[in-house]
């Protein structure tokens, strides 16, 4: 039997029928269609289907959309303002910490969290930060740096 959710997803009020088994992580690809949010592993290894629920990073894909009830939610569709992108996203592009793209997204939204709570970490505390989500192509080294330059 399907339950009815509210939350605010990128700033605007959703309100929808779901099934409760439904993943926040399928709510947001299938139902509003934010594909930004990845699947990957789909069992809370990978970091790619990371989003943040009231502020803090969340795998997406271990959270059911009921669970969300009354959260706000931010994907990566969200951080940007219209054509004009977040200063991280304008960061990692600048720095080279982009390359498949596949794990991007939650990885902004880690650094994000991150830099909201602790606007001037350490190298060791952008590493733990980003710990929970996996990149194969780039090494860390340049997503490191890329977050680095932003600290106050």
């Amino acid at each position: 039997m399907k339950r009815y959710v509210r939350m605010i997803v990128n700033g605007e009020e959703v309100m929808e029928w779901v099934e409760p088994r439904r993943t926040l992580l399928d709510f947001l690809r299938d139902d509003l269609n934010l594909t930004g949010t990845k699947k990957g592993c789909d069992l809370g290894n990978c970091g790619a289907c990371t989003v943040l629920m009231n502020g803090k990073p969340i795998n997406s894909c271990l959270v059911l959309a009921v669970e969300a009830e009354g959260s706000k939610i931010l994907t990566i569709e969200g951080l940007s303002e219209g054509t004009i992108l977040h200063v991280i996203q304008q960061a990692f592009i600048q720095y080279g910490a982009v390359q498949c793209g596949y794990c991007t997204p939650g990885m902004i939204l880690s650094a994000k969290a991150l830099l909201d709570e602790n606007p001037n970490p350490t190298e060791e505390e952008v590493r733990v930060a980003i710990s929970g989500n996996l990149c194969r192509c780039t090494g860390y080294k340049k997503i490191v740096e890329a977050i680095l330059s932003l600290s106050r």
